[in-house]
């Protein structure tokens, strides 16, 4: 599959791979904080994301940057764009 550059503005999302058992499909998580509405306190809240990795390149721990795409499945609507930083395997 091949990522076409075009007009429109597509979401990137850096994340980090936390699953590579399946077939040129990967998850990846993204953490954020969000403060606590009556506590007031910060919470550290994650994302899964489920990205197309056509050549089975990633594994668990690489930074990879994720453009997101047409629905390729269900769950899947993000194809991977590059590996950021490979993970200390």
């Amino acid at each position: 599959m091949e990522i076409q550059a075009d007009s429109k503005i597509k979401r990137k999302v850096k994340c980090v791979v936390t699953s590579d058992k399946m077939s040129k499909t990967r998850v990846a998580k993204i953490e954020r904080k969000v403060k606590h509405p009556l506590v007031g306190k910060y919470i550290k809240r994650t994302t899964k994301l489920f990205f197309h990795d056509e050549a089975n390149e990633t594994h668990v721990g690489d930074e990879v940057l994720v453009v997101q795409t047409r629905p390729m499945s269900k769950n899947k609507c993000f194809a991977l764009l590059s590996v950021e930083r490979r993970a200390k395997n």
